[in-house]
């Protein structure tokens, strides 16, 4: 998917990284300045399509608190009661990873209809400067994520992991840290399925927005936004369900190896993500109508 369309369906979701949380409650109240800015890497839209996204954007963040935003709450009181409960298990990971998922997913599929409209409404102008703005993304993580040597790619990765959960844990002991690098290792060269995949999702996306007048448009762009599972390669597939698979396995262990100290700062950084989620006027106006 590309980042501004991330930014538009993944944004107004809950991310099934935890890391992300953090930043929900700022995205989403400045939702307005973030995704124009986004678009703006990948299109120059005019004036008039700006008005018309902004518009449909008011829509989308409406419908996003009227529906969305309760079950987030609830999401959040489960993940919760895990780390209380010292309940952070492979299975209850897979559940919730599950639940986050199809809240993506059903975000998607909201804005969908608004996403074909946009790109149905583009002059080949602005496709060309999307494909060259792709090709530059590509080219841009390819040299941040493959030129390095693959023992650099793994240092570097759990050098980020480790970065992300000291702020959410803490500083990580000494067996966690050797938990981070071994976890680093088992993801061996990813970066080369997830960019290659990356590449291939572009390319089928620009190939339809080639075609984007045809009867077909709509359901090839609703496939790629929605189902875009189903367009992965094999190797990314498998490359995918061992990402998941260690990236459990990761948290499982850190959390069996967790001190007291770390899970009460966890709990109080879930606790302020649900804050952000319940301040949010446009929840407290839903809750008095």
């Amino acid at each position: 998917m590309t980042r501004w369309l991330q930014h538009f369906a993944v944004l107004i979701a809950m991310s099934v990284v935890l890391c992300a949380c953090s930043r929900i409650g700022l995205a989403y109240r400045n939702l307005d300045v973030l995704i124009p800015w986004a678009l703006s890497d990948y299109l120059d839209m005019n004036s008039e399509q700006k008005g018309w996204f902004n518009e449909r954007l008011k829509e989308h963040l409406s419908w996003h608190c009227r529906t969305q935003l309760p079950d987030y709450l609830d999401w959040l009181d489960r993940l919760r009661l895990m780390v209380e409960t010292n309940q952070v298990t492979d299975a209850e990971l897979q559940a919730r990873t599950q639940e986050a998922k199809q809240a993506i997913a059903q975000t998607a599929r909201e804005i969908t209809p608004s996403a074909i409209e946009l790109l149905k409404g583009l002059d080949d102008k602005q496709v060309a400067e999307m494909n060259d703005a792709f090709a530059k993304d590509l080219r841009k993580h390819q040299e941040e994520y493959l030129k390095p040597p693959l023992a650099q790619q793994i240092k570097e990765r759990g050098e980020r992991m480790e970065k992300r959960l000291n702020d959410w844990l803490g500083p990580l002991n000494a067996t966690q840290q050797q938990r981070v690098v071994s976890w680093s290792h088992a993801l061996g060269d990813q970066n080369q399925q997830w960019i290659a995949n990356r590449a291939h999702w572009q390319k089928q996306f620009s190939e339809a927005v080639a075609q984007r007048q045809s009867p077909e448009f709509p359901q090839r762009i609703e496939t790629l936004l929605v189902n875009r599972e189903s367009l992965w390669t094999p190797a990314y597939r498998q490359a995918y369900a061992n990402t998941e698979a260690q990236a459990r396995g990761l948290l499982v262990d850190l959390m069996a190896e967790s001190t007291p100290t770390q899970r009460q700062r966890l709990l109080k950084k879930i606790d302020g993500v649900r804050k952000d989620f319940s301040d949010l006027k446009c929840l407290k106006t839903t809750k008095q109508s």
